[in-house]
């Protein structure tokens, strides 16, 4: 083998490896690509599900409150509909009393 065969096969090694670097650049950008893009897809995943179990909590919590007002607003009508009965019948004893001061003096 002459020196110029020898020279020519080591030109061809470093074109051949210089080829192999780029592709595995080539293959690194694309795996590195693809990577990027599913953890973006992932993290999208993980937003949309935390918005949709913030609204499912929203919602349970918004149908107990109205459920739980409901009750409150039992609870004062019927403690309303009592006073207004109380201060009538307490009104009717009080007129019964002046009407009666008035009668036997």
């Amino acid at each position: 083998m002459s020196l110029a065969d020898v020279l020519q096969s080591i030109k061809d090694a470093e074109t051949a490896a210089a080829e192999r670097v780029a592709e595995s650049k080539e293959e690194a950008a694309k795996i590195l690509a693809d990577a990027r893009r599913e953890s973006a897809r992932i993290i999208q995943s993980a937003q949309d599900d935390s918005v949709a179990s913030t609204v499912e909590t929203l919602d349970a919590a918004r149908s107990e409150a109205s459920g739980e007002a409901e009750g409150v607003q039992k609870d004062g009508a019927k403690a309303v509909t009592k006073i207004q009965k109380s201060a009538e019948k307490r009104r009717s004893d009080v007129v019964s009393v002046i009407i009666d001061s008035i009668m036997s003096n």
